[in-house]
């Protein structure tokens, strides 16, 4: 049997996109199984019951993130 996990959203930093059915893909800082939190990417339905996979990322590695993010020239890709 899988074990439950918990989630507390502790607040929604923004959309990325939303589906015609209502799912949103959002960054969030989350609390996962009562650790510390997180920032978290993923979609989730309109009421935050359901989710889908999505990735986890720590303060410094979101800052990592930023930084990389940063420096691409999205008109060379």
């Amino acid at each position: 049997m899988a074990a439950k996990i918990t989630y507390t959203i502790q607040k929604e930093l923004g959309d990325l996109s939303i589906a015609p059915n209502g799912w949103k893909k959002q960054l969030t800082y989350t609390s996962w199984n009562n650790r510390g939190e997180k920032f978290d990417l993923r979609s989730w339905n309109e009421d935050h019951t359901a989710m889908t996979k999505g990735i986890t990322l720590t303060k410094e590695e979101a800052l990592k993130l930023r930084d990389i993010l940063n420096e691409i020239d999205f008109d060379e890709l």
